[in-house]
């Protein structure tokens, strides 16, 4: 528990109220890139609201909007190797009016659409303020505020949800996991500092980010750890390189992958799960909540 922070067990968000410890959550990715690691990036927004209409109907609670691939450098690579992909490494980060560009239409549409709360997954303050403007009640930082600070201050602002997410350029660990906590615990200072409370805050480990393959199965294994901050957690695992290196399969072909990384994440203590495949994932999730949470039938 991070020292003198005792977070709700329930947040609200939009027109949903997540009452934390009571099931597991299902976000929905909806990709707006030509090149999104898992091979599903739409560029039109009319088939990008069409997916987040369909992922909401197939059990998504939450739909989390990206207009930049955020696949690491090393995993492109890796891949590429591996499976004969002409990956050539990560694109190069796209401009502030591009990402608006691609991510408000679909916001805006999504929002007239669903009543899903949605989230849009951007390291940069001024995308997610108009993001948030355009509909989004949720930011997801994939760098946890270390690359754009300001973003804490939007979301205090909006009164929006904010998920601060563990990463850092290289893999070198003194400690795996107390590295991780800390970082997590530096992230969640700043946003407290800006003024984001205490109830709006979750907290996602990384996985696939800043990792090698055997860091990732390392953390999945000590999921707890995490837990014991005392926030709400979000784990994405979906299709990550892990998965492939681990069964020798490419993008494409990880949904059993998928499925066992979320079950053991729900068993960890997960709060969320972001997923590609939300249909077979909200399932897996029903079942392994059955046993984790418990089932009345």
């Amino acid at each position: 528990m991070t020292q003198g922070i005792q977070p709700s067990r329930r947040m609200v968000c939009g027109k949903a109220t997540f009452f934390w410890g009571s099931r597991t959550y299902v976000m929905g990715i909806v990709n707006v890139t030509p090149n999104s690691f898992s091979g599903d990036g739409v560029m039109d927004a009319e088939a990008a609201i069409a997916q987040g209409v369909r992922f909401v109907e197939e059990g998504a609670d939450i739909l989390d909007v990206g207009g930049e691939s955020t696949r690491p450098p090393s995993t492109a690579q890796a891949e590429g190797r591996r499976f004969g992909q002409a990956y050539g490494g990560v694109a190069a980060g796209v401009s502030v009016e591009e990402e608006l560009r691609r991510v408000v239409p679909v916001i805006e549409g999504l929002a007239k659409r669903v009543s899903a709360p949605i989230s849009v997954d951007t390291y940069k303050a001024a995308v997610a303020r108009r993001a948030l403007e355009a509909g989004a009640c949720m930011v997801n930082d994939v760098w946890g505020l270390k690359a754009d600070p300001m973003i804490a201050e939007v979301a205090a602002q909006a009164g929006a949800a904010l998920v601060l997410m563990h990463n850092q350029r290289g893999t070198q660990y003194g400690d795996l996991l107390g590295d991780i906590k800390a970082g997590l615990q530096e992230s969640v200072a700043r946003a407290l500092a800006a003024g984001v409370a205490p109830d709006k805050i979750i907290v996602d480990p990384g996985v696939g980010f800043g990792k090698t393959a055997q860091q990732n199965l390392e953390l999945l294994r000590r999921l707890g750890e995490i837990r014991a901050l005392g926030f709400p957690m979000l784990v994405g695992a979906s299709r990550k390189s892990t998965i492939g290196m681990v069964l020798g399969l490419p993008v494409e072909d990880r949904l059993e992958g998928t499925a066992a990384t979320v079950a053991l994440s729900i068993a960890g203590g997960a709060d969320i799960v972001r997923v590609h495949d939300v249909k077979a994932m909200a399932r897996v999730a029903r079942m392994a909540d059955a046993v984790v949470r418990g089932w009345t039938g």
